[in-house]
């Protein structure tokens, strides 16, 4: 009796046993599969980079800056600026302003001022007060048209520096510069689709041979300009972008200068209306 009850016991393990295995193996190998299934990759835009259409030239634009004048020291607080502008009108409308696919100013033609390359003041009247902190300023000032492509004319620019307050620290300006003007801001509508891509160089040259500009859209996306023109990014995604310049020289190096390189944030957002 004694052995027909452990008979009888020992079956039932086995048949637990096998009950038990199969079914925990298949849900573990169904559970495997699905987490195998290949999920649809999200199609992305290619960023690219071409040189922009021809603008509206101005061959006798001519900017003064009066003041303030080269190596003052103004008092702190609000600093006036002057301009003398010749062969060029403020205030109007680029005439292929409605061809351009860009985002265009509504209050038309400007100055664009940089200080220290930060980002730009727009201009519109040929004086203009800013609130500045004390410190040692590069001033860089140059014409652009109302889509705010800059007019690269040898008498279109002014390079100058200042203090506010008691600084004092004279920047030897023979030194080649890159500075930084578009993107910039937030674009909307149809000023996402082509985004107008501008620098300005100063007391340098570019060439396939010599310095160039390397541009770094987004962290990734690499391009080596080596013609001074005015582009066109697009492919942007929307959200948050960055644009990273540098002068670089022919071996890829950064050249040693005060204004070398500069790194910009902007913003593409749906909606019906261009940034300005």
């Amino acid at each position: 009796m004694k052995n027909l009850f452990l008979s009888f016991i020992s079956s039932l393990l086995i048949l637990s046993l096998v009950a038990c295995g199969p079914a925990g193996n298949q849900e573990e190998a169904t559970e495997t599969e699905g987490t195998e299934e290949a999920m649809p990759e999200e199609e992305t835009a290619e960023v690219t980079i071409a040189p922009a259409p021809d603008a509206v030239d101005y061959p006798d634009a001519i900017l003064e800056m009066t003041a303030p004048v080269e190596g003052a020291t103004v008092e702190s607080g609000t600093v006036t600026f002057e301009y003398d502008v010749t062969n060029y009108e403020l205030g109007e409308q680029t005439p292929d302003a409605d061809q351009k696919r860009l985002a265009n100013s509504g209050k038309g033609q400007h100055i664009h001022l940089i200080l220290n390359n930060n980002p730009y003041y727009a201009i519109y009247e040929p004086t203009f007060d800013l609130e500045l902190e004390d410190g040692h300023y590069v001033a860089l000032s140059f014409l652009s048209r109302s889509y705010h492509e800059s007019v690269k004319q040898p008498e279109a620019f002014r390079v100058s520096q200042f203090s506010v307050g008691e600084t004092q620290e004279d920047i030897d300006l023979s030194q080649p510069m890159l500075f930084y003007s578009r993107p910039k801001g937030t674009y909307t509508g149809e000023g996402t689709e082509t985004v107008l891509f501008d620098f300005y160089l100063f007391n340098t040259e570019i060439g396939p041979n010599g310095n160039k500009v390397k541009v770094t859209v987004n962290g990734s996306d690499e391009f080596t300009v080596d013609q001074w023109e005015p582009m066109v990014l697009e492919g942007l995604p929307m959200g948050e972008n960055t644009v990273q310049i540098e002068l670089i020289d022919s071996e890829g190096n950064l050249v040693d200068s005060p204004f070398n390189s500069e790194t910009r944030t902007f913003t593409l957002e749906a909606g019906d209306e261009p940034a300005s």
